[in-house]
């Protein structure tokens, strides 16, 4: 095949492999997720080094919370600059700010230049995510996307899991700073792959970015993330501030749906929610994030306070959560591909999802490692159906021009899920943690838990043996609600999956000799130059 020709379809699938260039795309994509999955995790590690380096142990939470809100307010943004002037410049770009943003993040000399460097972290990473499934959108016909949901799972796997311990090895090792560098090298890689290999048609767009949108659907995210983040910590949930963010988020995301019905270019096109389908996935995308963020978040403290787990390990914990999810997600991608048919794992996973938590709810201070294990491994079973799936179907929803859009509105769900997870479980969790501790241990139990529900193994390990048993019992029946009102929540996704219309997925899957694609499947060739 010549230089500058295009792969076609029947080259990239034949003998059931993808074209040296797209495979070399592919691996630089991966590299790409994993800097965007690991980095909050690795930083979580380095956080009490860098509290003890840099001082304003006040502003801590500004560390988390500036990357996460920068990384939500421009996942749409990245989305729509995609599909305006092409994905693999506004790709590149994302990766670029994340780098510069890391290596400034690093050189920090002060709390307040952490945070400010973290929110330019943040930005660029807002178009890791969404920019990795667009690309792959573009490159594979959604019948044979299916194969690589076992390799993207498997990298979500991998980060959840050696995220905290390569936080620490690094950390202890090579000081907090690293943490940050570490993103530089692989950075440097992706993008040299990136721009050597992917050739993407060039796109100018003649209309200009939707500044008022953008502006409005930020103030609206913003809102929200903070409204999440500082409700019941910082403020009390009836407190002014928090009425009067969520007076202003609704306001802006108001203004953002009227003004997105007469804006020339919208930031996110309203007509893409027209698509059943579409809205539907965003839904179970928005649940899912909301059960797994919480999942990950609870299960920890619940094996560290009650079973008394070490701490340094906790990554491991979630092996079998994620193990499963990994093989499922290999299963689910390999079926779809071969048969076409996907709704059936929306339904089983949402299922599997509830019985899953419902277990976990169950949980007390006599289960063991073993049971709780079992439990962990029903919810992942669960979630490797739908993690995937949920953007493979809503990609199949939408026009190869809305691409971009439909990834980031699909991955802007999922972050605000996991957001109102972590927040409402949470709040329920601490609740529930300081009811059971003024029961059990009276005065003593109220003063441990005034500032935080939350005690780390060492000081557990200090307390008297009445308070540490009443701590124990009141962690468990704090994990009750929060993975009770979890299952509850995921009832929502399997109503949603049972209203999914099976459409076929464009692209051509295995045939038999003399089968062609089924009129209306067939889907543009993937736009990736041979090398």
């Amino acid at each position: 095949m010549a230089d500058a020709q295009p792969v076609n379809e029947e080259a990239a699938t034949e003998s059931g492999k993808q074209p040296k260039s797209v495979r070399v795309v592919l691996l630089a994509l991966m590299i790409t997720m994993m800097l965007a999955m690991l980095d909050n995790m690795i930083v979580g590690t380095a956080m009490p080094t860098i509290v003890g380096d840099l001082g304003g142990l006040e502003h801590l939470s500004w560390v988390v919370t500036a990357y996460t809100l920068a990384t939500a307010a421009s996942t749409p943004l990245w989305g729509k600059l995609g599909d305006m002037y092409g994905r693999k410049g506004s790709f590149m770009t994302s990766i670029v700010i994340f780098l510069a943003g890391s290596a400034l993040s690093g050189m920090a000399q002060n709390m307040g230049q952490l945070i400010g460097f973290r929110a330019v972290q943040g930005l660029g990473a807002g178009g890791l995510m969404v920019g990795v499934m667009a690309i792959i959108g573009d490159l594979i016909p959604p019948r044979e996307r299916g194969k690589y949901q076992g390799m993207m799972a498997g990298v979500m796997a991998l980060a959840m899991i050696g995220g905290p311990l390569v936080g620490g090895t690094i950390t202890d090792n090579w000081g907090w700073r690293w943490s940050f560098y570490i993103n530089l090298p692989l950075g440097v890689v992706a993008l040299a792959a990136i721009s050597a290999v992917l050739h993407l048609p060039k796109k100018r767009a003649e209309a200009r970015i939707d500044y008022l949108g953008a502006t409005l659907l930020t103030i609206g995210i913003t809102s929200i993330v903070l409204v999440t983040t500082w409700g019941g910590t910082e403020y009390a949930w009836s407190s002014a501030r928090i009425m009067e963010l969520i007076a202003i988020g609704v306001a802006a995301l108001v203004g953002f749906v009227f003004w997105q019905t007469r804006a020339a270019e919208p930031v996110v096109p309203l007509h893409i929610f027209r698509s059943r389908n579409f809205t539907l996935m965003s839904l179970i995308g928005f649940i899912t994030g909301f059960v797994m963020f919480g999942a990950t978040l609870f299960l920890p403290l619940y094996q560290q306070s009650v079973q008394g787990a070490s701490a340094t390990n906790s990554g491991l914990l979630l092996l079998p959560m994620l193990g499963a999810m990994l093989v499922t997600s290999m299963v689910a991608g390999r079926v779809t591909t071969n048969t076409g048919k996907y709704k059936i794992f929306p339904v089983v996973g949402s299922t599997l999802m509830i019985v899953g938590l419902y277990l976990l709810s169950l949980m007390d201070t006599e289960t063991s490692r073993l049971t709780s294990g079992v439990y962990m491994a029903v919810v992942g079973l669960g979630m490797g159906c739908l993690m995937q799936i949920t953007m493979l179907v809503a990609q199949n929803s939408v026009e190869m021009k809305d691409m971009g859009v439909a990834s980031s509105s699909t991955t802007l769900f999922r972050t605000l899920g996991s957001s109102f997870g972590v927040a409402i479980m949470g709040a329920l969790f601490n609740h529930r943690v300081q009811d059971v501790m003024a029961e059990r241990a009276g005065a003593l139990g109220s003063e441990m838990t005034e500032q935080s529900a939350q005690i780390d193994a060492p000081h557990l390990a200090q307390l008297p043996a009445a308070a540490r048993e009443a701590y124990q019992h009141a962690v468990s029946a704090g994990t009750h609600s929060a993975f009770l009102l979890g299952a509850v929540i995921a009832v929502g996704a399997l109503l949603a999956a049972v209203f999914v219309k099976e459409v076929p997925l464009k692209g051509t899957g295995p045939q038999k000799p003399g089968e062609g694609p089924a009129a209306g499947t067939a889907a543009q060739p993937p736009m990736v130059e041979a090398v």
